[in-house]
């Protein structure tokens, strides 16, 4: 058993530096794709009056022309999405393994069932069944059930050396469901105030530029905060799907915590039952 924990936990210290590795690179990635499809799409010639991306106003209808203006912080707001989504996609696809194949609430019910009826073979079976990070966990305190079970030690030392195990696979287990967690919630924040920013400097662009000018230009003024907002826009569009995300995979881990202390209270339950008769 001891072999196998430590091996469970190199593993888990493997899954977690390719977890950073991919976090690490997913965050270059998204900035370099951002920048390119704000230079070379959004800055394309054609979106602007007389060519030019620099000097020209965007077309009449070009909604990438008027993005493209809004500067230098759109690429990064635009990272920052990208980011949102690609790890919100990842932790959808994490989460879902780590729930099984099945139910997991039919899941623990019928484990829960199996280890009352002192059933412990069938109980591990449907843990292979299922497959995933609540299985992994029960499947080991049903493992360790056995062997204390085996060792004839007294109840209560048993019940706790049961508990235990529980607490050790969760630990195990659960820095792979959170993983990258941070990186969201910190993008709900980080989106807006990156908005923001790109908001304010864009608005202390626009009137500079209105006066340097000299003379009172509406439309120019108007252009330039129209294309400030656009900042805001994105900064707040990131904010909502990073927030979005956030809550919904909290809350899908939640319930796996919640099925996992349901599933080892029947274990340890299961076991002072069995040795008080």
């Amino acid at each position: 058993m001891k072999k196998s924990n430590s091996a469970t936990a190199k593993s888990a210290a493997l899954q977690s530096i390719l977890a950073n590795i991919f976090a690490g690179v997913t965050i270059i990635i998204c900035f370099v794709v951002g920048y390119i499809v704000w230079k070379f799409v959004m800055g394309n010639p054609l979106n602007f009056q007389d060519n030019d991306p620099v000097h020209g106003h965007p077309i009449e209808g070009s909604i990438l022309g008027m993005i493209y203006k809004g500067g230098i912080i759109v690429p990064v707001l635009m990272g920052l999405l990208l980011m949102a989504v690609t790890f919100s996609i990842e932790r959808f696809f994490m989460i879902t393994r780590a729930e099984g194949k099945g139910s997991v609430g039919k899941f623990v019910k019928n484990v829960q069932k199996s280890v009352l009826s002192q059933n412990i073979d069938e109980a591990i079976e449907l843990c292979d069944a299922q497959k995933g990070t609540v299985a992994n966990v029960v499947k080991s305190a049903l493992a360790k059930y056995q062997e204390v079970n085996a060792d004839g030690l007294d109840t209560e030392k048993a019940a706790e050396m049961i508990q235990g195990e529980i607490e050790g696979a969760t630990a195990l287990e659960m820095p792979a469901l959170e993983k990258n967690m941070t990186i969201i919630s910190t993008l709900v924040s980080l989106g807006t105030l990156m908005g923001l920013f790109g908001t304010v400097s864009g608005m202390i662009k626009a009137f500079s530029g209105l006066a340097a000018a000299g003379t009172p230009d509406a439309a120019a003024l108007a252009n330039g905060i129209s294309e400030a907002l656009v900042n805001t826009a994105t900064g707040i569009g990131t904010s909502i799907v990073s927030i979005i995300s956030y809550n919904f995979f909290t809350a899908k881990i939640d319930t796996l915590t919640y099925f996992i202390d349901e599933a080892g209270a029947a274990i340890t339950q299961a076991y002072r039952k069995s040795k008080s008769k």
